[in-house]
């Protein structure tokens, strides 16, 4: 992944999560089980979130940055990525979530490698760390409603 400068990077970025967005939009309008539909959607009004803070920040209005260890449950890094379908059942669709969420923290974590704008750099570093705690966000339901049988 090359990049020339900073607004190609930011493009990159927000064709992502454009891409995100539109692939759980689209699995909303696919799947039956009950409660499906209404995650996949809230899923991608998550990404619209990240593409709007991303348009902002190529627009000029750099965020302020925080950091804070996000906890790691490493459920993701055992689980299979699932097939897409309609009959998706709750714990594939958690980790359908689980696997994209740490492919967009992969994806944020390479853009702050390849940037050369200290500035941006950290953008990206709390981009990724946001996508981090999705990813345990998903990871700590899939613990409680599968690993726990609850």
């Amino acid at each position: 992944m090359q990049f020339s400068n900073v607004e190609e990077i930011l493009d990159y970025a927000i064709e992502r999560e454009e891409m995100t967005a539109k692939m759980y939009h689209d699995l909303a309008t696919t799947v039956e089980r009950p409660g499906m539909k209404e995650a996949f959607l809230e899923f991608a009004a998550e990404e619209g979130r990240h593409k709007a803070r991303l348009m902002k920040i190529k627009a000029g209005d750099m965020p302020a940055v925080s950091y804070e260890k996000v906890a790691n449950l490493e459920i993701g890094e055992h689980l299979v990525q699932p097939e897409i379908s309609k009959n998706m059942n709750f714990q594939e669709v958690l980790a359908f979530a689980i696997k994209s969420e740490k492919v967009a923290y992969d994806l944020y974590i390479r853009l702050a490698a390849a940037s050369t704008d200290a500035g941006l750099t950290d953008v990206f570093r709390s981009l990724a760390q946001e996508e981090a705690k999705h990813k345990l966000r998903f990871e700590q339901e899939y613990e409680d409603k599968v690993l726990e049988g609850v």
